[in-house]
């Protein structure tokens, strides 16, 4: 790969990252803490995420239990999950704060799978964001002559066989990612 297009790569890969955190936030069948990685609470006066104020930990598939390492927390936490969009009503016992996952219905199941399918295709669209700004970028370089024209020619063709990589890897973790979800 050329160093021209290596950076371009690098941002790429950044997004298929941003894409992997925003399908691990779409809860499936099973409790997975990745669901409480957007959710902030005040503390001391700013928002901070939920995963550096308590620790949460899974005691079995199906449950999430937060303890909050400054008890006086416990409030906000609630408050912070009640008006989150995961859909589960916090438990809070006055010690940790117990989140029960229901078994998914098909309804639900399809309105999660249309989520990971935007996330997708939001990850695509900035990935050719990324390609569209590369070519501009390499057709300044030849019309200032620092590059010729095969020059150019060869590295839009090497752009878009890595746009058209990594866009294939987002459709390939959307699929996976359905699977699992439509999984009873």
């Amino acid at each position: 790969m050329s160093p021209e297009n290596k950076i371009y790569d690098e941002k790429m890969l950044k997004t298929i990252e941003v894409v992997k955190a925003n399908f691990a936030s779409v809860r499936a069948g099973r409790a997975n803490a990745g669901v409480l990685d957007r959710i902030t609470v005040e503390y001391y006066g700013s928002p901070t995420p939920l995963n550096q104020v308590a620790a949460i930990s899974s005691p079995d598939p199906r449950t999430l239990v937060i303890q909050p390492w400054d008890g006086s927390l416990l409030k906000a936490v609630e408050k912070a999950i009640q008006t989150s969009d995961l859909g589960i009503n916090p438990q809070n016992d006055g010690r940790v704060i117990r989140l029960a996952f229901p078994q998914l219905t098909e309804e639900r199941r399809r309105e999660l799978t249309k989520q990971v399918k935007k996330y997708g295709e939001e990850g695509k669209v900035a990935v050719r964001n990324i390609r569209r700004d590369a070519m501009d970028e390499i057709k300044k370089k030849t019309k200032k002559s620092e590059l010729t024209e095969d020059d150019q020619k060869n590295l839009e063709k090497e752009l878009q066989d890595l746009t058209d990589k990594r866009c294939k890897e987002i459709d390939e973790l959307t699929a996976k990612k359905e699977k699992e979800l439509m999984a009873v």
